[in-house]
């Protein structure tokens, strides 16, 4: 793991880092904007993976995973409108995710934050064992 900084150096991580500070755009598919599912689709395309365009359908998608045995590159899920899933972000590791916040842009934020603790819904891994050990461990 980087000295202060919750990400070592992965394929994943070189992508997340790349666009930390972009800000936030609804519809937002590039890096002059993105929303949340939006940023999800762009960092899975630079893996070679295809991931629906909206954040309802992307909890269609991949393999449910327990949030105790979260890894680096899975998807993970929030209420935030008060209607089902309406928020994802990509699992960092220690605890964090990365997302298109409608406030700051993309950026770094503890699933454990009071905001999100309580409108978590669920995660889901995208990557196989093959994806996960070619583009998000540690290397």
């Amino acid at each position: 793991m980087g000295t202060g900084s919750a990400f070592a150096d992965s394929t994943l991580d070189t992508v997340v880092n790349s666009v930390i500070g972009t800000p936030y755009k609804y519809g937002g598919v590039t890096t002059a904007g993105f929303d949340c599912s939006g940023f999800t689709r762009y960092v899975f395309q630079k893996f070679g993976v295809d991931l629906a365009r909206v954040s309802t359908a992307q909890y269609k998608q991949g393999t449910p995973v327990a949030k105790s045995q979260l890894r680096e590159g899975d998807l993970v899920f929030f209420n935030t409108s008060g209607s089902g899933i309406s928020h994802v972000g990509i699992y960092v590791g220690d605890g964090k995710f990365a997302h298109a916040s409608s406030s700051k842009g993309i950026n770094i934020d503890n699933l454990d934050n009071s905001y999100y603790k309580t409108r978590y819904v669920g995660a889901k891994r995208i990557l196989s064992n093959w994806g996960y050990s070619t583009f998000a461990a540690e290397s």
